[in-house]
């Protein structure tokens, strides 16, 4: 496995005083990282706890409009469960950067609504740029999908950065490029040469359903996702270019060459109310 690097100091992600301080789980190099992780594990025995059940350390939050504001509580926690109502879109987000790692995300839907289709949000990889670079929306990222039948999918949420990533698969007559393990890989990309590429940025797992629609409450015949008010576990394997998408303990999307490999990490607002109760994360 590769070594592990958090918050690279020349990534100006964090300053050497915040990582020498201990602040989050930043390392400043190779030549440290070993150290710093052993530091972290042991005040935080499993993993590293990106949500810790009580407050918003070592997160922040970002909405299109008011920014670092959040006058409507999209975003609250009660009982050790994050609640994001989905009213605005936007998304709350490490505050450092990672490369690197296992995370692990347990979640569920509420029942609230702002939007018609189906319920929909996003676990944020790899998060680059300024709050807001994709549409004002979100941080420019690559996107594991949490979307009603179609949870698993990557998204490229593309702004100035040029997100990337290579996928063995097929194109169908959803006019969508699929993920098909064993077929040839083709590369998925927002940009070339500065230029945006006008290349669908939509990749659908493994197991969606060839009639999937965005209507709430959708379910095909092969989702693993489980149905709305039960928790599902989420799992994406961040290591070096390669980015492996679990739900459920389904593998069920993978990309290589991947760009970029490290950044923030973050969950959508998006429509849907939902309710986070872990966040964990894995150095490899």
């Amino acid at each position: 496995m590769a070594n592990s690097y958090f918050n690279l100091e020349k990534s100006g992600l964090v300053s050497r005083r915040q990582l020498m301080a201990g602040v989050g789980a930043a390392v400043a190099g190779a030549a440290v990282a070993p150290a710093a992780v052993a530091e972290v594990s042991q005040l935080r025995p499993g993993g590293i706890q990106l949500f810790n059940g009580k407050d918003f350390s070592g997160l922040y939050t970002h909405l299109n409009g008011p920014g670092l504001d959040d006058p409507d509580k999209v975003f609250t926690i009660n009982d050790g469960i994050l609640r994001i109502s989905g009213q605005t879109y936007g998304g709350i987000y490490t505050n450092y950067g990672y490369e690197n790692y296992r995370i692990i995300v347990e979640w569920k839907w509420g029942e609230k609504m702002w939007q018609q289709g189906a319920r929909d949000s996003g676990l944020l990889l790899h998060g680059t740029g300024g709050d807001g670079g994709f549409r004002g929306d979100w941080i420019e990222s690559i996107e594991f999908q949490m979307y009603e039948g179609a949870t698993g999918d990557f998204i490229l949420l593309n702004g100035k950065t040029g997100v990337s990533v290579t996928v063995e698969g097929e194109m169908r007559d959803d006019t969508l490029y699929h993920y098909v393990p064993g077929m040839p890989a083709q590369e998925r990309a927002m940009m070339k040469n500065g230029e945006p590429t006008g290349i669908t940025y939509i990749i659908p797992h493994l197991n969606r359903d060839p009639n999937w629609r965005s209507e709430l409450g959708f379910r095909g015949k092969d989702t693993v996702e489980k149905p709305v008010g039960e928790w599902n576990t989420i799992e994406a394997i961040c290591d070096r270019d390669t980015i492996t998408n679990i739900v459920n303990g389904h593998e069920v999307n993978k990309a290589t060459k991947c760009w970029p490999r490290r950044g923030k990490i973050g969950i959508q607002s998006e429509g849907a109310e939902l309710f986070i109760r872990r966040m964990e994360l894995f150095p490899l």
